[in-house]
């Protein structure tokens, strides 16, 4: 391999902005720099290993696999030095300058200056080396990929201002070496005692030696700190609430503690560790094709892989931690894993582990579990589609802003709908909107409001799609109050009196006369009891599409088929009334159209000609 010399090169843009962030942001807890370098040697020898299952020459030696931090008071320096997996000058651009994921920049700059100040946000990133920089006015890496040979090492040298220095090297043994020149405010770092109990608090469950540099006499020692066992291999009950968060934050690099974790061992036909946990944040990549997900696979306790999505359901995706599984093949491969029956096996033992511990979490109507609603339930709604065998225990997850609420928090469960059903009543009513007030006003509700009958209301683009999926809960079926149906016509027929029916017979040469005028644009005009306070409402079939559907798929690029709509006209309104004794036909168009208008618009939240309504509601008010 030829030399390539010394040079310069500048951060990408998002890079500068995480230094930045870093920099003068700094989190209220510094000393978390070391966990993440610790992590990322941890990681590094989990990636050794792996690769010299094909190729044993990698290791080079026969030295143990450890992490060594060394201080040196008179240079003012703390070196972290792993021997793992090593990089290539190559990976040293790739990993140490840029941040190779989509949206990273969009999502930097649509952040506020109170936003950059919360430091929780920069674990989001996964980016834990930057956090040099809270400590370091220089960060210094040696750095050399196993399988190469010793001239052909790289240093990488920053100051954190926005460009950083690539030079040729010789480095004697594989693996990275980290030097943090610290601050004149940050000597404390050069504590010996400081470091080892950060160690103790932060790393205890890293599964290979972190060891400090001590001297006995002229001798040089190396001192083991933590336990140096793998976490998910000890017994529960060895195991403090306190190691379970920090063994998250090392596995997930994200800085705030999980909402829930499930740690079991399965031992029989097949056997497997499994520790699964809940982010309590949504990661600002979520919604990206590009992002990543999925549990870290181990086999007999040797890292095989990262993101191993094959073992979580796409709907589960925010879900973090690891499976050990002993059935597997060490040269596992992701294709492999795709078809195996073994996987299969462990994906559907994984995901019932979740639910459930999401059943916990919202079985006493917890804070946590809002918290979690907040955050996923959006991803967890995509699972009534997703996952036909679970989609009971979803629907019992689910939660909605409902009538019974005055506000539009979604706290009210299928559960608690069903405890508030009124006598006879055999349908979970609900409506679809664009927004919560949307749904919450709309006419067809009102109807609904003079029974005391709660609704559901929906107005998540997802939603629609759902109530595709979600027909029935617990023997009850689901019913758009949106659509025409026989038991919403039932539900206002109730009242009926003689009066009501003598009416509707006196209006049936006015219903004639608007269906003659509004011809094939409706597919059908009928009289309707269902409303109050509104004259006129468009409504679909219960076998067509509706008007969020149609919209959901026009958003998505999709052909969408025309919506025919019944107009559904209240005999007891003073203006149907005013409009039925219209004997002048262009007047009567006028409010007919003007009476269409308005319940398009009701329903869909817009109009094709929104100005020749305009005009049309002006010249008939100054008329």
């Amino acid at each position: 391999m030829s030399k390539q010399g010394t040079e310069t090169r500048g951060f990408q843009s998002e890079v500068k902005q995480l230094l930045h962030l870093m920099i003068h942001s700094l989190y209220s807890n510094k000393e978390i720099f070391l966990r993440e370098l610790i992590s990322n040697a941890s990681d590094a020898a989990d990636k050794l290993r792996f690769k010299a299952l094909a190729n044993s020459a990698l290791y080079e030696s026969n030295a143990e696999l450890a992490v060594r931090i060394s201080l040196d008071k008179e240079a003012g320096t703390l070196t972290i030095a792993d021997n793992g997996i090593g990089m290539t000058r190559d990976e040293v651009i790739e990993n140490l300058g840029t941040i190779a994921r989509s949206g990273t920049k969009a999502f930097l700059e649509s952040l506020g200056s109170e936003q950059l100040k919360d430091s929780q946000l920069i674990g989001q990133f996964g980016v834990g080396f930057y956090s040099s920089f809270i400590v370091a006015d220089k960060v210094t890496v040696k750095t050399r990929a196993a399988g190469h040979q010793a001239d052909e090492a790289v240093m990488w040298e920053s100051a954190g201002e926005g460009e950083y220095t690539l030079s040729d090297l010789t480095k004697a043994d594989r693996g990275t070496e980290i030097i943090l020149h610290l601050r004149d405010d940050e000597k404390e770092f050069l504590d010996d005692w400081r470091i080892k109990s950060i160690i103790s608090k932060y790393s205890d469950h890293i599964s290979l030696p972190v060891e400090v540099q001590t001297q006995d006499g002229e001798e040089t020692k190396w001192e083991k700190i933590n336990k140096a066992q793998a976490l998910w291999t000890r017994s529960k009950s060895e195991i403090s609430d306190e190691e379970y968060k920090e063994f998250y934050k090392h596995i997930s690099h994200d800085f705030s503690d999980p909402l829930a974790w499930s740690h079991n061992r399965v031992e029989g036909k097949q056997e497997y560790t499994s520790l699964l946990y809940i982010p309590a944040k949504a990661p600002w990549d979520m919604w990206n094709r590009d992002h990543q997900h999925g549990l870290k696979l181990y086999v007999n306790r040797v890292f095989i892989m990262d993101d191993a999505e094959q073992f979580m359901p796409n709907y589960l995706r925010f879900v973090k931690g690891l499976i050990d599984s002993n059935d597997l093949p060490l040269n596992v491969s992701r294709e492999i894993l795709q078809d195996s029956k073994v996987t299969q096996n462990l994906r559907n033992a994984c995901t019932k582990r979740v639910l459930q511990m999401l059943e916990k979490l919202a079985k006493d109507e917890s804070e946590q579990y809002q918290q979690f609603w907040q955050e996923f339930g959006l991803v967890l709604k995509e699972g009534t589609g997703e996952d036909f065998a679970n989609r009971e225990t979803i629907a019992k997850l689910l939660r909605f802003a409902s009538t019974h609420n005055d506000n539009d928090l979604p706290t009210v469960s299928l559960s608690d709908y069903l405890a508030r059903l009124q006598e006879g009543q055999d349908k979970i009513y609900y409506i679809t909107a664009d927004s919560y007030i949307a749904a919450k006003n709309s006419p067809h509700l009102e109807l609904f409001r003079k029974k005391g009958i709660e609704v559901l209301l929906l107005s998540d683009r997802i939603d629609e799609w759902m109530m595709n999926y979600l027909t029935e809960f617990e023997g009850k079926t689901f019913q758009s109050v949106s659509k025409s149906d026989e038991t919403l016509e039932k539900l206002a027929d109730t009242e009926s009196t003689e009066e009501q029916k003598q009416a509707e017979k006196e209006l049936e040469p006015f219903v004639t006369r608007v269906k003659t005028l509004l011809d094939t644009r409706v597919k059908d005009v009928k009289l309707t009891h269902r409303l109050t306070d509104t004259p006129a409402i468009v409504t679909t079939d219960a076998s067509e599409m509706t008007t969020q559907m149609a919209k959901l798929l026009a958003a998505t690029g999709q052909k969408v088929p025309e919506v025919k709509y019944t107009l559904e006209i209240n005999p007891e309104h003073a203006l149907v009334k005013r409009i039925a004794s219209i004997s002048d036909d262009a007047q009567f168009k006028d409010w007919i159209e003007l009476l269409l208008e308005q319940a398009l618009f009701a329903e869909q939240g817009t109009l094709i000609d929104p100005n020749s309504f305009i005009q049309r509601m002006n010249k008939l008010f100054t008329a």
